[in-house]
């Protein structure tokens, strides 16, 4: 789906993560439902308080583990919440050469924020959520030789407690390419592009297409899609498959760039929502198991997880077994249509 709207969908997700965004615009979907959740114990340490007394990295990889709920409060960047109370643990770091570098708080057990500042305060770079429990990772940072930097673990809101810090230099991934064709048949996404090919419930002025995807007669379907992004918007795929003979699907896909993928429910664009959900990273597929009753249809949602910059288009490849077998075509069709078909 790939038009710019003027409205957005949110809804609650079932799981670890507050809400999901089914539109083709990014909104702030945080609550602050799970802060104080896991405050852990006090380490009791005096360094890193402040720029002042940052705790000292001399070289790379750097490991520590520590508790933030004994400091105090010193320090904010907006990453995109501003505003933070959170204390803060600092550690400082001067690069011998010019290095890119992963400042990682993967395993800590509250809402993080991370962010490199400058000494008069500039901030460098800066994540508050990477992972789906509130867990920041900076990915990629250029630290320029001779800078002094100072690396500041913070907090979202008040939240304060146990961090895991693993700080290494950058390894880009091999480049993610799947030729694949194109399955899909929509139009070339290209700016100011209005959609009328299975943009779901994000594409209301067209009747809010879906494509349906039929399997031949084993209940199998390989599927080569395009998604990506332009002005800001992003194209959201979306699909309806039945439930074959067995009550259980499994959807496999592989993508050029991170990806969500979703099943949806209840099967109304008033009060639709995630059922469940699956983040897909480049050239590392995910799979998701979908029960039912044999014959049931179930929507399927597929759009990138991040959007931003010039127009991106790229492919995925979706993998199904255990589809309703009807001797067709994968088309699009109206969610109307689509009723009419299994009644």
């Amino acid at each position: 789906m790939r038009n710019l709207l003027t409205f957005v969908l949110m809804f609650a997700f079932v799981g670890s993560v507050a809400a999901e965004n089914l539109s083709n615009v990014a909104r702030d979907l945080k609550t602050n439902d799970h802060v104080g959740t896991n405050p852990g114990t006090a380490d009791g340490r005096e360094g890193g308080d402040d720029m002042g007394s940052a705790v000292v990295i001399a070289a790379l990889p750097y490991n520590d583990t520590g508790n933030t709920s004994d400091n105090t409060n010193q320090y904010d960047a907006e990453c995109p919440y501003s505003g933070s109370t959170s204390a803060d643990e600092v550690y400082s770091f001067s690069p011998a050469v010019d290095v890119v570098v992963t400042i990682d708080l993967f395993g800590s057990t509250y809402d993080t924020k991370t962010y490199v500042m400058l000494a008069d305060g500039t901030i460098v770079a800066c994540n508050d959520d990477f992972y789906p429990d509130y867990v920041s990772k900076i990915e990629e940072a250029l630290l320029v030789a001779g800078t002094e930097y100072f690396i500041v673990i913070d907090g979202y809101g008040g939240d304060a407690g146990d961090y895991v810090l693993e700080i290494a230099e950058y390894t880009p991934p091999p480049p993610c390419n799947i030729d694949c064709g194109d399955d899909e048949n929509e139009p070339p996404l290209i700016p100011g592009y209005l959609d009328a090919w299975n943009g779901g419930c994000n594409s209301p002025d067209f009747g809010n297409p879906f494509q349906v995807l039929y399997s031949a007669h084993d209940g199998h379907l390989v599927f080569c899609g395009q998604s990506g992004w332009f002005d800001s918007s992003r194209d959201t795929d979306w699909f309806i498959v039945s439930i074959g003979e067995f009550g259980m699907i499994e959807w496999t896909v592989d993508a050029e760039q991170p990806t969500n993928i979703y099943q949806l429910g209840p099967e109304d664009c008033d009060s639709v929502g995630v059922v469940q959900n699956e983040t897909v990273n480049p050239c590392v597929p995910g799979t998701m198991t979908i029960y039912g009753t044999p014959g049931e249809y179930v929507w399927l949602w597929v759009g990138p997880s991040e959007f931003s910059g010039p127009v991106n288009e790229y492919n995925y490849l979706c993998t199904f077994t255990g589809l309703f077998p009807v001797s067709c075509a994968t088309e699009g069709i109206s969610f109307d249509g689509i009723k009419s078909l299994y009644r």
